[in-house]
């Protein structure tokens, strides 16, 4: 685990997808809170794999739980850019074929 200031960088100061971040770094708060607590990987590991210290994962954590409209609209907007990507992506054959 790496030894760093920590911090979250709020969306409306990010440049990292004009997501929270973690200070320093172009983690995510959406993507620490992901391996989380959707994957279930130990804060720990999360801190290990991400080069982060533990304190940055849960205060990354916190900020997600603190701030629960403002991550519902960054995981909003993450979804729509994902799908959007999906079409314009899609391999399919015309019609008639």
């Amino acid at each position: 685990m790496a030894t760093q200031r920590h911090g979250i960088v709020p969306g409306d100061e990010s440049s990292v997808h004009d997501e929270p971040h973690v200070e320093g770094r172009r983690v995510t708060v959406r993507v620490v809170r992901a391996r989380v607590e959707e994957r279930g990987d130990d804060p720990e590991r999360v801190a290990d794999q991400l080069d982060l210290d533990i304190a940055s994962v849960y205060e990354a954590l916190a900020y997600y739980h603190n701030n629960l409209e403002e991550m519902r609209t960054v995981e909003r907007r993450h979804e729509d850019a994902v799908a959007a990507a999906k079409r314009r992506t899609d391999i399919s054959p015309p019609d008639g074929e």
